[in-house]
């Protein structure tokens, strides 16, 4: 955008700070609906998604899988492989460049597509009355959507900010792979990369005040952490930080378990506890916009602040932290915002995954939020050893847990620890949508030997033993 258009401020029906996934599905939603949409960059185009998340991470784990594949002799009696050197530099390069393409064709170069958004690049922006103040002037805008996204948090641990320290965006950036690496925090985002590293040769050690993906099912954590001990990370749960510091060019964190302390040693810590939301110079206070005690902003279904006309999305609001949820939270904005839409933000069927192997995926209620919800539950619980798909893949790490109540036997929620468990839990997620019972999934015809087949046989356990049952006799 020019200045003297800046500066100028024509009336735009939409501002939208931030250009990620958020910031872009908003901006779009509200072009095709026919309003003029100025989107603020207020960051890197793309945001993390792209640039520092989803799509850096997720190459960097492929490669590491490629890596470990190199003992799938192990597995298959009689097949041989290689020990393969990991050339770091290499892919780190490919994972640049993968990112760059991603970020010029699926952001930069979709915007002369949409002749109604105004890309405004022009530093960080702050909501005034009216609109938004940005590069020495003001957007005039009748609604305003906040989507600057978020960043990685620094745990409140003392002398943490002396240590060599990384955050998820710094690790995949560094110039040489280290030897060891301690990691705090067992959430997705710290299991993915921990087991990452492990593959390319790091010693990994993983410490935690909680289990391993303390918002999920207990017995998924412990299968878990089995599959990646079984790798040679050490985990460390049950732990209380105490305080860091740095002995030369090593990190040193000092951690007591069961009153016992013990200091860890490594090239870095890796700091994988949460994320914070991009909320800083936004005069989110001075304009009645309201956070909550992390600092997102407060929202409701509708997706509108405590400010009329003021509306968040993505990592920045107080919703669900996943990318395809920034958009479709940003999307009701839009509508809501402009076009004249009464839409709710609905994650009853929502689909989430960790991409550790064997990956993590569910949807809905856990056992325990089911009940909480006051439902009176019933669960099933299929080991991978049930399924001839694990069974023929000579892998049988993971398990299938699914959630229902139990007087009317709808399906509420469930869990797939598997190599393939990924691309199993939509079936999951379209049967909780259409409001199943587990005795019509389990009627439900499915492929032989395919991970999502346990699904089947899972819904089956909670009325018969399906060990007693012939191949596809169910």
């Amino acid at each position: 955008m020019k200045d003297e258009e800046c500066t100028s401020g024509g009336a735009y029906d939409l501002a939208v700070i931030g250009a990620g996934s958020a910031g872009f599905s908003a901006a779009i939603t509200a072009a095709e609906g026919g309003r003029r949409v100025a989107l603020i960059g207020h960051g890197t185009i793309g945001g993390t998604c792209v640039n520092v998340g989803c799509v850096p991470s997720k190459t960097m784990i492929r490669a590491a899988e490629a890596v470990h594949g190199a003992n799938a002799a192990q597995r298959f009696p009689g097949l041989r492989g290689e020990a393969q050197l990991v050339d770091w530099a290499a892919l780190i390069a490919a994972k640049d460049g993968l990112v760059a393409d991603l970020r010029q064709k699926k952001y930069a170069d979709l915007l002369p597509g949409y002749e109604r958004v105004t890309y405004i690049d022009e530093g960080p922006a702050r909501l005034v009355p009216g609109g938004v103040a940005v590069g020495g002037g003001k957007i005039a805008a009748s609604k305003v959507i906040v989507a600057t996204g978020g960043r990685p948090a620094t745990p409140d641990v003392a002398g943490i900010d002396a240590a060599p320290t990384l955050d998820s965006t710094a690790l995949m950036e560094l110039e040489r792979l280290p030897d060891r690496l301690v990691f705090l925090g067992g959430g997705y985002i710290g299991m993915e990369l921990a087991q990452m590293m492990a593959r390319m040769g790091v010693a990994v050690t993983v410490v935690c005040r909680s289990p391993l993906l303390p918002r999920a099912e207990p017995e998924v954590s412990d299968v878990l952490a089995d599959a990646l001990r079984g790798e040679g990370v050490t985990i460390e749960d049950g732990v209380t930080y105490e305080a860091a510091r740095r002995e030369g060019d090593r990190a040193v964190l000092r951690v007591t378990k069961g009153g016992a302390a013990r200091e860890l040693t490594a090239d870095h810590l890796v700091l994988t506890t949460g994320r914070a939301p991009n909320t800083e110079g936004l005069d989110l206070d001075a304009m009645g916009v309201e956070t909550d005690a992390r600092g997102a902003i407060r929202v409701a279904a509708d997706m509108q602040t405590t400010r009329s006309g003021i509306y968040a999305a993505g990592d920045v609001a107080d919703r669900d932290q996943f990318v395809y949820m920034a958009a479709y939270g940003a999307k009701l904005a839009a509508r809501n915002a402009v076009l004249k839409g009464m839409e709710t933000y609905d994650n009853g069927a929502m689909p989430w995954v960790v991409f550790t192997d064997p990956q993590v995926a569910g949807v809905g209620l856990t056992e325990a939020g089911a009940r909480n919800a006051g439902h009176e539950v019933k669960t099933s619980l299929l080991s991978l050893d049930n399924v001839p798909r694990a069974l023929a893949a000579r892998d049988t790490r993971g398990l299938i847990k699914l959630v229902a109540d139990a007087s009317t036997d709808r399906l509420l929620g469930g869990v797939i620890v598997a190599p393939e468990g990924a691309d199993s839990v939509q079936t999951l997620a379209m049967a909780l949508k259409a409001g199943m019972t587990n005795r019509e999934l389990g009627e439900t015809i499915f492929p032989y030997l395919t991970t999502v087949e346990g699904l089947k046989l899972a819904a089956q356990t909670f009325d018969r033993d399906v060990a007693m049952l012939s191949c596809c006799a169910g």
